[in-house]
């Protein structure tokens, strides 16, 4: 993950100050739970190289490739995600690990960042690949469906990767603690798929 700060310019100062506290007492809390899978931001291109292959394949359920492109190189960028669909609307997250988000809650990876500069991309999930325009999200209604959806939704594949996460056996409740945990520090998005 390509980290760097910003500051979104639908919030003010003092909201961002305090979203950015929360997210590193989240962090806090959380960290004795989670396992230290990735060290490093090449140990996440690492592991997306590895899942790369077989998810542009078969992506399975709540899982599929983002494409964006690069905002210097203007290069096809290819990032593996949990992604859940609603109708024509795809939720994603951007994940900021919990040692990540205690020291850098406004951590941001490149895909985001390449779609703050150019919102177009295609997703490759269940069903087929689609186009779409990805933004991220502010309204607190769309923000609370987009919660709902990616909360909520609980697939086979989430006990795997709630046992890489997580200590302990994974069961639903920790699968959607770990989805709330996500959502509520990350960068949430949604992709408008085109037709």
């Amino acid at each position: 993950m390509t980290e760097a700060t910003s500051t979104s310019p639908t919030r003010r100062d003092g909201d961002d100050d305090s979203r950015l506290a929360a997210v590193r007492d989240a962090a806090a809390e959380h960290a004795p739970k989670h396992r230290r899978l990735l060290r490093s931001a090449r140990d996440g291109r690492v592991l997306s190289a590895l899942m790369l292959p077989g998810l542009l394949a078969w992506p399975g359920s709540g899982y599929g490739v983002i494409t964006t492109t690069g905002r210097k190189t203007g290069k096809a960028r290819r990032k593996c995600i949990r992604v859940i669909r609603r109708g024509n609307k795809a939720y994603i997250v951007s994940l900021r690990p919990p040692a990540l988000a205690m020291v850098r809650p406004s951590a941001v990876a490149a895909w985001v960042w390449n779609i703050r500069s150019n919102p177009n991309v295609t997703l490759r999930i269940r069903g087929g690949t689609f186009a779409g325009l990805a933004r991220e999200l502010t309204d607190q209604v769309e923000l609370a469906e987009a919660r709902a959806a990616f909360c909520e939704e609980v697939n086979l594949s989430d006990y795997a990767e709630c046992a890489l996460h997580l200590r302990g056996l994974p069961t639903r409740a920790k699968i959607e603690e770990l989805h709330r945990y996500w959502f509520d520090t990350g960068i949430p998005l949604v992709v408008d798929l085109v037709d």
